[in-house]
């Protein structure tokens, strides 16, 4: 389905799911800690999206098992919780979660580094991830094209000579999880589907420090790097305004 524009009713319920999403991730990521499993974290997303009022997103989706995708180190995205996995300290850990409120849904990522690392290329690599998302978002206004925002972020991390996973890319959201346009995180200026005030999208670069290319996990659901290199993931839903656009999956 066709990514569309937002009535004034829907923008107020993904606002609200936004804001869910951000919530429940800003507590993830000051609850988590060495020692934890994925599946602990999972659970503390599951408990508190009860209590705000939303449903998982990710839940069943394709038949996924949880509500939260856990992804430690190589893992680019997709990790599934479990309670055999344990949380190490120094680990890069990606939360990537989706909320669906009255219909309307968000979805959103955050990479962090638990406890301490001293790599300072790890430490960039997460630095250097994010910032790459905030690159792409501030080119994002009306009648924008996909391959503008592509570009944004592709030359901020090509400073860095990461590896830009081409084999994932960020996507229209709302209605569904995964709308169409395609936004990848490389591409040439004023190329690719055009982008209107309304539309809402998910903009999230996936950087490895090492080459782009990335294999499915025997789970079926985990994608891990290549060359067993480590890995970051930022992303937010973004609504599209006329001179700009507004973050929705922050608080």
């Amino acid at each position: 389905m066709q990514t569309r524009q937002k009535t004034n009713s829907e923008i107020r319920l993904i606002k609200e799911s936004g804001k869910m999403l951000a919530t429940i991730l800003n507590l993830l990521i000051n609850s988590i800690d060495e020692g934890m499993s994925t599946k602990d974290v999972a659970e503390i997303a599951k408990t508190e999206l009860q209590k705000l009022g939303g449903k998982p997103a990710f839940l069943g989706y394709q038949n996924f098992p949880d509500v939260l995708c856990v992804s430690i180190n190589d893992e680019v995205v997709h990790g599934i919780p479990t309670p055999q996995k344990i949380i190490k300290n120094g680990d890069i850990v990606s939360l990537d979660f989706g909320v669906n409120y009255g219909g309307m849904i968000t979805d959103g990522a955050k990479s962090i580094i638990v406890g301490n690392n001293s790599d300072q290329k790890v430490i960039d690599l997460v630095k250097n991830t994010e910032l790459a998302l905030y690159k792409g978002i501030s080119v994002v206004r009306s009648g924008i094209r996909t391959g503008d925002i592509g570009y944004a972020i592709e030359s901020e991390l090509n400073k860095h000579n990461y590896g830009i996973v081409r084999d994932l890319v960020g996507h229209g959201v709302g209605h569904f999880l995964h709308e169409d346009p395609n936004i990848p995180n490389y591409g040439r200026k004023n190329t690719g589907p055009w982008l209107y005030k309304g539309m809402t999208i998910a903009i999230e670069p996936m950087v490895t420090l090492g080459r782009d290319e990335v294999r499915l996990a025997k789970d079926n659901w985990t994608i891990l790097t290549a060359d067993g290199s480590l890995a970051a993931h930022f992303e937010h839903t973004i609504l599209i305004t006329d001179n700009g656009s507004e973050i929705i999956t922050q608080v």
